[in-house]
């Protein structure tokens, strides 16, 4: 049985609860959770992706009891959240800031949920020594939190998340003050320690990296709904719609009738796999399924622009004087990068091409 269950949630903001009023400065009532279903197994990691607006930190505001429901329901271990108060759920909350009390010291940081539940001070000790060890941070318990980084201040958060051992943890965009390369450290950790506790995790971010290298499924949201739930490689290999490929990332995205094995695009016929959709569709193009070649062989176009991303390199390529038609993103090894300005000739392979189920 899931741990933690949406049935039908609704929310709207702005709705108009008592009796009619005129007035044109207030803003028209928004629907931020459109009767969302979603359930989280036990010891399972779920990351609700989206952008800006898309109703992901509402979800997690109503799973913890901060924000009250239009329509449906919340349960948790099957027993309805209705009337139950945030702080009688028995889940655990860390924010994007850590919300650290900086008159206490690290320990008393930690042990602030302890104490509030009447955990006795040698209980409250051994569960903070027990904890900062687990989060890397041993013997820190005295230290004020004004002397801590960024990432030292984050893991305090966790531990004092995980101190009143929540069934639930979740998390708001819980690395989004932190540099790059220490995220993506930390990402590695937080999978690993939830692994060893098995904890359950219900995380929001808008950071795609982040969300599939700590989650067992992903969940992407647009405008109260969700547009997709699948494992992170499901997800990244089968994008179900072309506002999810966009959203991961994807530019080669565009309109196609599929018939066979070959797609009619604005890029000319281009392989799809056997087995294809059939029909007016939106096809995908991997920029590893761009291939170039010499201009003789294949589409003419011409090198916009090259980006470097780590061990490869994106290069942006607009049509050339004689052709037509948006630009193309490809991918080439460090070493295999044309010139801007270059001219090449692009192919397509069908192994990188995705034909997706709507249109564009």
């Amino acid at each position: 049985m899931a741990l933690l269950t949406l049935s039908d949630v609704t929310v709207r903001f702005g709705s108009r609860k008592g009796p009619r009023t005129v007035s044109r400065t207030a803003p028209a009532p928004r629907t931020a959770l459109d009767a969302v279903d979603l359930e989280v197994a036990e010891h399972e990691i779920v990351c609700v992706l989206g952008p800006s607006g898309s109703g992901k930190s509402t979800l997690l505001r109503v799973v913890a009891g901060l924000q009250d429901l239009d329509g449906g329901r919340v349960s948790l271990d099957g027993v309805d959240q209705a009337g139950v108060p945030a702080h009688r759920r028995g889940v655990g909350l860390m924010f994007q800031d850590h919300q650290l009390f900086p008159q206490r010291d690290v320990g008393g940081n930690v042990a602030f949920g302890l104490r509030m539940r009447g955990v006795s001070r040698e209980e409250r000790a051994v569960r903070v020594s027990e904890l900062l060890d687990l989060v890397g941070l041993p013997g820190s318990g005295r230290r004020a939190v004004a002397e801590l980084s960024g990432g030292e201040q984050q893991r305090v958060a966790l531990a004092r998340a995980l101190a009143p051992r929540p069934r639930l943890l979740m998390l708001d965009e819980p690395l989004g003050q932190l540099d790059r390369s220490l995220r993506e450290r930390l990402v590695v950790e937080l999978r690993g320690l939830f692994g060893r506790l098995g904890t359950t995790v219900l995380a929001v971010t808008h950071d795609q990296g982040e969300a599939f290298a700590l989650a067992d499924r992903v969940v992407v949201m647009r405008d109260g709904h969700i547009a997709q739930t699948g494992t992170p490689l499901e997800v990244w290999q089968r994008p179900a719609s072309a506002f999810v490929a966009r959203f991961l990332g994807f530019e080669n995205v565009v309109a196609a009738t599929v018939s066979g094995e070959a797609a009619d695009t604005v890029w000319g016929k281009i392989p799809v796999p056997e087995g294809s959709a059939q029909g007016e569709r939106t096809v995908l193009v991997r920029p590893a399924g761009v291939r170039l070649v010499d201009p003789a062989e294949g589409l003419r176009r011409t090198v916009e622009a090259r980006t470097f991303r780590g061990g490869k390199v994106a290069v942006l390529l607009r049509p050339d004087e004689r052709g037509s038609g948006p630009l193309l993103e490809a991918e080439c090894g460090l070493g295999d990068a044309p010139g801007e300005g270059a001219t090449v000739g692009v192919t397509f392979a069908a192994e990188d091409v995705v034909v997706l189920p709507d249109r564009a």
